[in-house]
């Protein structure tokens, strides 16, 4: 711990505030770096020289003072932080006159030096938490090199996780902040960084029973959250989980590709779990590849033939509802033969038999690429 300008403003700010006599903060090489008066900063303390050389309260009458350079009567005490002296605080004034005082603001002053060493202690693990998560997400490092500075940060990552991603619509520092506040209180063991100017990560402990993610505690707590936030514009997704270290990188690309693809599919909601998108987000890979385009041709026959789009609709009600055909008529508010009629102008299109598996499943497919 160093005492800077900032540091010990502060402490003759706070001692000021208690008492009617000037106070000065001298550095470890004793020179004034905060003043009651201004006029005496950058100078040169004889006097905090000496109780810093020989570790003890310096005391200067007027008659002392006209003997040593850049002082004036008052009494000076030794700053220590952990057993290592930065420093002197003195009060002006006559020795009577302010001797009563002077354990006290040193106390004020040591104070104020621990609670900066705390925060800033604070600040420092926060970082690297936010580091070592940003390693996790993205899959860099040795997973021993990973535990070890998790222990050190006294985190354990034996503890099952799943990754969820937070991105809000306005990208401001301040927005950001404030929302990592809300996801790390009350406390949760979340993991939280921000990654990127509108991205925020949070590794989120997972209750797993038989190896198996129990994902709806995790819904709950999602509405808890946005109940708690209904300020904010944020779309959040939640990944899958993945046993291991290694795994939390697979979880966060779950949760990543989830976002993109629920903003797509239903832009309308604000969260998505991968559970939920599975199949499409898991073809997302293909989008761009030739395998693609080969599933995606039976639906662009049918897209260019029904010009008022109604025999397309049919087909992703027809899956909706679990290829049910009753069910499927009644949702569509259409007669069952009604929609038998449809269902047969989709095969005569496409050349499929909607009642061969492998032909349902390449159109159920076509239309998973083509959100």
């Amino acid at each position: 711990m160093q005492l800077n300008d900032a540091l010990a403003a502060q402490i003759v700010s706070r001692a000021m505030k208690i008492l009617s006599f000037s106070v000065n903060v001298m550095n470890e090489h004793g020179l004034i770096i905060a003043s009651g008066n201004p006029e005496r900063l950058h100078q040169r303390h004889e006097g905090a020289v000496l109780a810093l050389a020989e570790n003890r309260v310096v005391e200067i009458n007027e008659a002392t003072a006209r003997q040593l350079k850049g002082v004036r009567p008052g009494i000076n005490l030794p700053i220590e932080y952990q057993g290592k002296r930065i420093g002197v605080i003195g009060i002006s004034g006559e020795p009577d006159e302010v001797r009563s005082y002077a354990e006290l603001v040193r106390m004020t002053a040591e104070l104020i030096l621990e609670q900066a060493a705390l925060t800033e202690q604070l600040q420092w693990d926060k970082r690297h938490k936010e580091e070592l998560v940003l390693q996790l997400i993205r899959g860099e490092g040795n997973v021993d090199q990973l535990q070890q500075a998790a222990r050190f940060l006294g985190l354990d990552l034996s503890q099952p996780r799943v990754v969820a991603v937070l991105a809000l619509e306005e990208a401001q520092p301040a927005r950001l902040r404030e929302l990592v506040h809300q996801l790390e209180n009350p406390e949760r063991d979340n993991l939280v960084a921000i990654h990127g100017l509108d991205e925020i990560v949070v590794l989120k402990p997972a209750k797993i029973v038989d190896y198996v993610w129990q994902s709806e505690q995790e819904r709950g707590r999602v509405k808890q959250l946005l109940a708690r936030i209904p300020h904010f514009k944020v779309r959040i997704a939640v990944g899958d989980y993945f046993a291991g270290v290694d795994g939390l990188a697979r979880s966060y690309q779950t949760a990543r590709d989830t976002l993109r693809r629920g903003m797509r599919q239903a832009p309308r909601k604000q969260v998505y779990f991968f559970e939920d998108y599975r199949l499409p987000v898991l073809l997302g890979s293909l989008a761009d590849s030739w395998q693609a385009d080969e599933l995606r041709a039976p639906l662009k026959l049918l897209t260019r033939a029904d010009t008022k789009g109604v025999l397309v609709k049919t087909l992703r009600q027809y899956f909706a509802m679990n290829c049910d055909l009753n069910r499927c008529a009644e949702a569509l508010f259409v007669h069952p033969n009604t929609l038998r009629y449809r269902i047969s102008r989709i095969e005569q299109i496409t050349g499929l038999n909607i009642n061969n598996l492998d032909d349902k499943l390449l159109l159920y497919l076509g239309l998973n690429l083509e959100d």
